[in-house]
């Protein structure tokens, strides 16, 4: 397994209408993570971009309308949480509550086990609300879902802890919430990751993630920081191929999976976090996705694997647009199609007959 990295600058020319149309040269950076297999093309000036439905402000009373619109009739808000979320059958409880988190199952599926869980009982949290607290306990609430699941079925093993927040990170729901995935095989990216990371370990006897770690940390290229003891912590760095704008890359250095963390993991996790959120929001970003890599439930990964999250920004919230590429689009290269082929075939053929 080759451990590097591959960047390629290019350059382009054309005749600017911005410049009176005197000629204009922009680099284009070709990056490919070997290890990932990620590949990206990187231009900045793409940011200075005209983007004509972003013309509202993200503050706008538009937005705050619709977002007082829709705590009205909001299933997760108290009052409706409880008469409108679906239950848990098997796993001795109902739905799962660690403070003002309830865990409950997706009333909409796309895995074998999947839940939802909230953060609290407020409909919308700005990002700079998100506390250590909220995180820590939507976590708790999380594992012992996935831990519930996996013990009911033990080839269910491989979970994925992910959130979309807000509509234009593909939320159909705006009160704050996470979704929790558990199932017998692992997502496309998820089996890449843990692959490649056993292939590593066999050839070269080293744990690919503590290696990155140090040669990141040493070269302080991408390195952004680091919360907990150096055995057991959390390392923040910056993806070198990524695949979404402010990309984060958040790696445990002592936990395969989330059936090892303990309470100071949990709470290094969060703070991370919440360090991120806030310099996003500073950045003006308020709509992102995070989503995990675990290895299996039963640590079976955990010599030559991390458990580590990823951490994307998305386009600021609008009213009336809901993204339909969430974080299995977009971070694990698994696409949730709601219209089956056969049934457009069915509907488009009568138009060639």
């Amino acid at each position: 397994m080759i451990f590097g990295k591959e960047k390629e600058i290019k350059t382009t020319k054309f005749l600017s209408p911005l410049k009176n149309f005197a000629v204009e040269t922009q680099e284009i950076e070709y990056r490919k993570d070997l290890f990932t297999g990620i590949e990206c093309r990187i231009n900045i000036q793409r940011s200075k971009r005209v983007k004509q439905a972003s013309s509202a402000q993200e503050n706008s009373a538009e937005v705050t309308a619709m977002i007082n619109k829709t705590k009205e009739n909001c299933f997760f808000c108290p009052g409706n949480l409880e008469k409108n979320t679906p239950k848990f059958t098997g796993l001795n409880e109902e739905r799962i509550t660690v403070g003002e988190s309830c865990a409950f199952p997706n009333l909409f599926p796309f895995g074998l086990y999947h839940g939802v869980a909230t953060f609290s009982t407020e409909h919308f949290l700005d990002l700079p609300q998100f506390s250590n607290k909220l995180i820590i306990n939507n976590l708790k609430a999380s594992i012992l879902f996935m831990e519930k699941a996996s013990r009911q079925e033990p080839e269910t093993k491989y979970p994925v802890w992910s959130w979309n927040h807000l509509p234009p990170a593909a939320a159909s729901i705006v009160h704050p919430h996470t979704q929790i995935l558990i199932d017998g095989e692992p997502t496309p990216f998820q089996a890449k990751l843990i692959e490649n990371s056993r292939q590593y370990f066999a050839q070269t006897g080293q744990n690919y993630w503590l290696k990155l770690l140090a040669e990141e940390k040493e070269t302080k290229e991408r390195f952004i920081g680091e919360v907990g003891d150096k055995d057991n912590g959390v390392v923040v760095l910056a993806s070198y191929a990524p695949v979404g704008n402010n990309e984060v890359l958040l790696v445990f250095k002592n936990a395969s999976t989330f059936s090892e963390l303990n309470e100071e993991q949990l709470s290094s996790f969060a703070a991370c976090l919440v360090k991120i959120l806030r310099g996003y929001r500073e950045r003006g970003v308020n709509a992102f996705n995070v989503t995990t890599y675990a290895g299996s439930m039963d640590k079976k990964d955990n010599d030559y694997y991390a458990l580590h999250a990823r951490i994307i920004s998305r386009p600021n919230f609008q009213p009336l647009y809901t993204n339909d590429v969430g974080f299995m689009e977009k971070l694990h290269y698994a696409w949730i199609i709601e219209t089956k082929p056969e049934d457009v075939a069915c509907k488009m053929s009568k138009y060639f007959k």
